[in-house]
């Protein structure tokens, strides 16, 4: 073999999706000759790993470099994983957190004395412990002690760390599946799916088992269709998509005679529907069918009746100072009547107004005390500031429908469900647009169906990231109440953000759409200069007073000259410039400094943090716990957390965001570059969602072209679902 150091990495600095990977590297052998002054020493590495893991042992090949900005790294030309031996696995579980007492040094010392059957002869007699040189007493009892609580499963954990997995992962495996575990691994690895990454167990399962058995065939297959709704949204699939995506992604090229045999095999075996020539997995499938089911339930329960809606109404007008119009007043009337209703409207529609309508009238008609109140109302959102913004304009507590059902991100399951239900009367859930499938299933499982569902969200906005068309199928299938609102509720006579978004979806733009209105601007700038004239906005923002919270740029794209990767580069500077006292961490490219807005990107509901959360940077500080670790401290609405630089894939900043994420938010002033470096990007709906996004002020910055390109383009991917046809019991 060439040379090479060999090792563990031992810290994560930064990595990403593309496998680029930079952190630090323990380095236990070199046979590169400049490397061996490093030998039991850490060093930094940078380069290609995929699925990086701080408990496999990584043979690396490659050159040791002075990086002008961030100093000496080992640059990886290749790497593999060291195929652990027997002993090496033994030595593994020994020095892993699972024994107490015993280190990496102490575990190789007992199998260099004991052999690869060290635990069977530990178990049998605590005292072979003490033939291993330098041990105590005390350590020989924790260490026998450690081995026997974990006695029933010491030897899968070997067995899995000898076939590829980390100690870590087996613990995980063994803790979820218990008993079945020995079984499952013998059988059909590829069970642990739920909660192991599936390219990982596909790797680990062609390194040692048959890589062209038929269970990995049907397994990819599966994995398959369940990537196609990743990308796609969709809930079934047509055969040519399918044996199209097999080869895509996983290179397997099956006759067509053995790939109809597997579908059909899948079938028989209940893993896949089929319904004339469409494919389901048979969650989806399911899911549509209890989705249908449990609305059907609520749907055709008695109506409540409004005597005195007339009365009521008037007089909350005269509480609230405000007027309702025609639509509105049917809006909230069919809402407290119905069991299931619908309420959809743009931005300016007044659908937060009629929100906070209903649940004032609801805890009236009901004579709810405050107590009540919290024990039969829920107010619901798919996102942290979606949940905040209707908490603000009802006056009550609102909370994502994640937290409200108890979810265990480890498992994707939820402690509320069908066998432990919540028991509110009225549930009011907004930004209905942003739900899937699963997520709205789950939702109807974990709730009653002697209750009011009110559902509030806007059918044009973008749809959910999940597979489904959860909002659009409901209104398009007729059996509920749905009133959609048009009329929109100008806030001066110059103002336009919300008519602009009512003719982006008409695609009927008004002949003086470039005009200055009060709250909104059409900056025609060059594409070069997009970036720049951004800055100088904010820059004469921040002169007037306004501040970092109250902007926010939205973006289509990360990458490219006005991507927002560059976007929050130049705007860093500009909001949060590096001084003297902030504290700074580096990871690759990318500067954290104190006082930095970042974005939370992924669900984590034991910080109450959530996906689409904005937070701001309280701090940067060096911990001992136990080894020496910088920690970012992150302040989101009062909720803080903390995060380690491994941890830091799950923020970004968030000066410029994307349109995507934005959803479920509302910003006081709103920048939106248009340019034609986004054109993969441009289309009417993402245009209409950003716009939506401004609350007071909207500027555009970028090409007349461009803009009118995207108003244009009706491009959006039709999703393939049936839950429409469910419900009127078409399928």
């Amino acid at each position: 073999m060439m040379d090479y150091i060999k090792g563990k990495i031992r810290q994560t600095i930064f990595k990403n999706d593309n496998g680029f990977f930079v952190g630090t590297f323990r380095v236990k052998e070199a046979k590169q000759e400049n490397m061996q002054e490093f030998v039991n020493k850490t060093i930094t590495i940078t380069g290609t790993i995929l699925d990086p893991n701080e408990e496999e042992t990584y043979i690396l090949t490659g050159e040791y470099t002075r990086h002008e900005r961030f100093g000496y790294q080992y640059k990886i030309n290749n790497y593999e994983k060291e195929k652990p031996t027997d002993s090496d696995a033994v030595i593994e579980f020994l020095s892993s957190p699972l024994i107490k007492g015993c280190g990496e040094k102490t575990a190789r010392k007992i199998v260099e004395t004991l052999g690869e059957k060290a635990i069977d002869l530990i178990k049998e007699n605590v005292n072979n412990l003490m033939l291993v040189p330098d041990m105590t007493n005390k350590r020989a009892n924790n260490i026998y002690a450690s081995i026997i609580a974990h006695s029933s499963n010491d030897d899968l954990i070997i067995e899995l760390k000898q076939i590829g997995f980390s100690i870590g992962e087996a613990t995980r495996i063994i803790k979820c599946f218990k008993e079945k575990t020995g079984i499952y691994l013998h059988e059909n690895l590829y069970y642990f799916k739920k909660i192991i990454d599936f390219n990982k167990l596909d790797y680990i399962y062609t390194k040692n088992f048959d890589s062209s058995s038929d269970i990995r065939k049907k397994e990819c297959i599966l994995e398959t269709m369940k990537r196609i709704s990743d990308s796609n949204g969709d809930i079934y699939y047509y055969k040519e998509e399918i044996y199209s995506g097999l080869k895509t992604y996983f290179k397997i090229i099956l006759e067509l005679e053995e790939f109809d045999n597997l579908l059909t095999n899948l079938f028989e075996n209940n893993f896949i529907m089929v319904i004339e020539d469409k494919y389901y997995l048979k969650d989806n499938y399911n899911m549509e069918h209890r989705i249908a089911r449990n609305l059907e339930k609520i749907a055709n329960l008695p109506k409540r009746n409004m005597e005195n809606f007339e009365s009521s109404i008037d007089m909350l007008e005269k509480m609230l100072n405000v007027s309702y119009n025609s639509d509105q007043k049917k809006a909230i009337k069919s809402a407290l009547e119905n069991r299931v209703s619908i309420i959809s409207g743009g931005p300016g529609t007044g659908k937060t107004t009629i929100i906070n309508a209903i649940t004032k009238l609801f805890i009236e008609m009901n004579k709810l005390s405050p107590i009540d109140v919290l024990s039969n109302i829920a107010l619901l959102a798919p996102t942290g500031r979606a949940s905040k913004k209707l908490a603000e304009s009802t006056h009550l507590p609102a909370m994502t429908i994640h937290r409200y059902l108890k979810w265990n991100k480890d498992t994707n399951d939820f402690a509320i469900n069908e066998y432990n239900k919540n028991n509110h009367i009225l549930i009011i859930v907004d930004e209905v647009s942003m739900i899937d499938t699963f997520l709205f299933d789950s939702l109807l499982k974990g709730i009653n169906t002697n209750i009011q569902l009110i559902l509030v969200g806007d059918t044009f906005q973008l749809p959910s990231v999940g597979a489904g068309l959860i909002l659009n199928d409901l209104v398009s299938s007729n059996l509920f109440s749905y009133n959609p609102l048009e009329r929109i509720y100008r806030q001066s006579e110059n103002s336009y953000i919300a008519y602009l978004a009512k003719e982006i979806k008409e695609h009927n733009l008004s002949e003086n759409f470039m005009d200055k209105k009060d709250d909104y601007n059409f900056f025609l700038t060059d594409n070069k200069e997009i970036t720049k004239m951004i800055r100088e906005i904010c820059k004469r923002s921040i002169e007037k007073g306004l501040k970092v919270d109250d902007i926010q740029i939205l973006a289509p794209m990360y990458k490219g000259e006005n991507g927002i990767d560059n976007l929050n580069l130049a705007l860093q500077e500009l909001f949060n410039p590096a001084k003297k006292g902030l504290k700074e961490l580096y990871l690759s490219d990318i500067t954290y400094r104190e006082g930095d807005k970042v974005l939370q990107l992924v669900n984590n509901p034991d910080c109450n943090v959530y996906n689409g959360d904005i937070g701001y940077i309280v701090s940067i500080e060096t911990k001992f716990n136990p080894r020496k670790k910088e920690i970012i401290t992150i302040d989101f609405d009062g909720s803080y957390v903390e995060y380690s630089k491994e941890e830091l894939y799950m923020i970004k900043h968030a000066y410029a965001i994307t349109i995507h994420k934005s959803q479920g938010s509302e910003f006081p002033h709103v920048i939106l570059p248009i340019s034609k470096n986004y054109y993969k990007m441009l289309y009417n709906k993402l245009i209409y969602t950003g716009v939506s996004r401004a609350k007071k002020s909207l500027v555009i910055v970028g090409e007349k072209n461009s803009f009118l390109m995207a108003i244009n383009n009706d491009y959006s991917s039709n999703r393939k679902t049936t839950l429409k046809d469910v419900l009127l019991h078409k399928i």
